[in-house]
């Protein structure tokens, strides 16, 4: 009867495990592609292969080049996980167009920043992505463009305009070696 009772136990433990992980995977499904996990895989992929990266800064009119090896590649494409497109709050708030090796996401919705993700796909693979971010209240605009090409470049470009101060142009832009 011990048995019985245990055996009784593990069966449902067995059950409610199985509900868990079927009610995560749900709460895990992305509408739109799945921005942060694919730069956090590349971010992984980065630390571990270590490339060389030509890391040009640019402030208004005054830049800086070096080469560089990145010590952590998450931190240095934060700005593409950061603009994650999945979440609860934008559901149903960007369209979707896909045509043949491009897709498209895009949304007009003030409350969302990410105005347009365009991807750019060769024989099935990831090619590039472009990301278009707008913010704006009464005393700040800042309108961002983000790329990002596997293997060969990532470029942040932003420009702010504080109200009372001058216009500020940043770039920052990394080519791999």
């Amino acid at each position: 009867m011990r048995y019985h009772h245990l055996l009784c136990g593990f069966l449902l433990l067995l059950c409610y495990s199985c509900g868990d992980s079927t009610v995560a995977g749900q709460k895990n499904a992305h509408i739109y592609f799945d921005l942060k996990g694919y730069i956090e895989q590349e971010s992984n992929r980065l630390n571990r292969s270590n490339p060389s990266v030509h890391k040009t800064v640019m402030v208004n009119d005054s830049s800086e080049s070096k080469e560089i090896k990145i010590k952590d590649w998450k931190k240095e494409l934060s700005a593409f996980s950061d603009a994650d497109m999945n979440r609860a709050a934008w559901k149903g708030l960007f369209q979707v167009k896909k045509s043949g090796e491009k897709e498209m996401y895009t949304s007009d919705h003030k409350k969302v920043p990410v105005k347009e993700l365009i991807i750019t796909r060769r024989s099935g693979q990831l090619y590039g992505l472009q990301l278009f971010i707008r913010n704006s209240n009464t005393l700040y605009t800042s309108a961002d463009t983000l790329s990002y090409y596997p293997d060969s470049l990532y470029e942040v470009k932003k420009t702010q305009n504080i109200r009372l101060l001058s216009t500020k142009n940043y770039r920052i832009t990394g080519k791999f070696k």
